[in-house]
């Protein structure tokens, strides 16, 4: 599991700083003289301050200055290698300059309407009142170009060594002008490990409602950050402890379902957080990671259980038909989230399965049912391999060895069946073409429900011969005809 970052000193900082300042300079340096020389103030700021002071390196700038939109596209062109202005309504010009991508946006200021999901956007006049309208301190630092001077007004540098959030005005104000930012520091904490000031944190809990004024697209975007941020958990517990999931993502407060001493079960929400946390450590056995599929199928695969739960009259638990229930809620709350459709049923199918390998008892795998689950899982078998590894969180360790005995035995007789049978494309013995000539049928219908008796049939016994299957698809005609 992801582990807490190390505190820092103040002399690490600016060691870092200057470090990753003397590696970009040839953009800062050359962009700094030519904003200058036309009399524009220009500073790089926010997120790759902070990086730099962080020992983190990337090569995507973020600059802000003094000139007006129009001014600073003329001053790029001619020294970049291409520009764009996709953000000029809100100041921005982005150019590419060799391996680094540069976005300069004039001076400005963001406010709310209390019923609008969408900021105002003011030119401002000076880098101090830039930084001030920035979310947090950390991010409210600016390094002035080409002199290299550190602006920090708002104590951003002793926040930083301390791993503190906090607001460079009062957070009911900040909150006021952007409500997302709630969101912002709860994704900050999970992907800097930073704490949260507990000023900051009365104010989210107070203003959580305004978060209902923000855009779902864009809470969709910071909550993809923040679950595939080094320490989801962290991050999460804030948005919970505030109420902001409430709002957001109301399906996960309700796994703390309440416990007395006569229904004793498992806490379903930590439960939940450690098949995160789980799954996350199986990530390398993905292509990619951080991997927003496997981690929000595992933050979702029980989200069924409150809608399910029923005491028996010997005081036990039952949560029947939760992976069912699980997936459709999952669908509806990945819809309300302005999710892809290949996103929605990706995450919906490994809920809707995640507990498939259990309705098997202790491995009593037929080959047959090794296909089914192999074609069940489709495109997302690797990824019902973490989830329902991870989803093992028992503390009785002779049960989890068995359990992952059990699952290493079903792996191993999928890699056996894929070599002999190509698991990966199952298709029945015989294709539409096939079929028609036989039956002598046209397309339709009973095409589709030959194809369906012969897939089954390519389940149970697997690979066939043409001869053999076409034996039995006129086995089967001729008890379909006769009915």
């Amino acid at each position: 599991m992801s582990t807490e970052p190390a505190p820092l000193s103040i002399v690490e900082v600016q060691r870092s700083v200057f470090a990753e300042l003397d590696r970009i300079a040839p953009v800062i340096d050359e962009l700094g003289e030519r904003f200058v020389a036309a009399g524009h103030e220009l500073a790089l700021v926010g997120g790759p301050v902070r990086d730099a002071m962080l020992g983190r390196r990337h090569n995507d700038l973020d600059l802000t200055t003094s000139a007006r939109p129009e001014e600073t596209e003329r001053l790029l062109k001619g020294w970049a290698d291409a520009v764009w202005d996709m953000g000029r309504a809100f100041g921005t010009i982005g150019c590419r300059k060799g391996e680094w991508q540069v976005e300069i946006t004039t001076y400005r200021s963001e406010t709310y309407d209390p019923s609008s999901r969408k900021p105002d956007v003011d030119f401002g006049d000076s880098l101090v009142g830039d930084l001030r309208r920035r979310d947090f301190t950390v991010n409210a630092m600016a390094v002035r170009l080409p002199g290299r001077e550190i602006e920090d007004p708002f104590g951003g540098v002793l926040d930083l060594a301390h791993r503190v959030l906090r607001t460079p005005g009062t957070p009911e104000d900040s909150f006021s002008d952007d409500p997302l930012r709630m969101m912002r520091a709860a994704r900050f904490a999970a992907q800097l490990g930073f704490d949260v000031d507990p000023a900051v944190t009365a104010a989210m809990t107070a203003m959580a409602d305004r978060i209902e004024i923000v855009s779902a697209e864009r809470v969709r975007d910071e909550l993809v950050k923040l679950v595939c941020a080094p320490l989801p958990r962290r991050g999460l517990g804030i948005l919970v402890e505030t109420g902001l999931a409430e709002r957001v993502l109301p399906e996960l407060p309700a796994l703390a379902l309440e416990r007395d001493e006569h229904h004793r079960h498992k806490d379903v929400y930590e439960h939940t957080l450690t098949v995160l946390e789980q799954a996350i450590d199986q990530e390398h056995r993905l292509e990619s990671a951080p991997d927003f599929i496997v981690r929000f199928a595992s933050l979702m695969h029980d989200v069924g259980k409150p809608r399910t739960r029923r005491f028996l009259e010997d005081g036990t638990v039952t949560f029947h038909h939760h992976d069912v229930v699980g997936a459709k809620m999952t669908r509806k709350r990945m819809k309300a989230l302005r999710f892809g459709n290949d996103e929605i049923d990706a995450v919906a199918k490994l809920v809707e399965l995640h507990l498939r390998f259990h309705g098997y008892g202790t491995g009593e795998w037929t080959d047959s049912a090794v296909r089914r689950y192999v074609r069940d899982a489709g495109d997302q078998l690797v990824r019902l391999h973490i989830l329902t590894r991870a989803d093992c969180t028992t503390r009785n360790r002779r049960k989890a060895e068995r359990l992952q005995r059990t699952y290493d035995d079903l792996e191993a007789r999928i890699a056996v069946l894929a070599e002999q049978e190509e698991l990966d494309a199952l298709r029945p013995d015989l294709d539409g073409n096939a079929i028609m000539r036989i039956l002598d049928v046209p397309p339709g219908r009973v095409v589709g429900e030959a194809y369906a008796f012969l897939l089954e049939l390519r389940m149970d016994l697997g690979p066939q011969t043409p001869e053999v299957a076409e034996a039995a698809l006129r086995a089967w005609w001729a008890e379909r005809s006769g009915e």
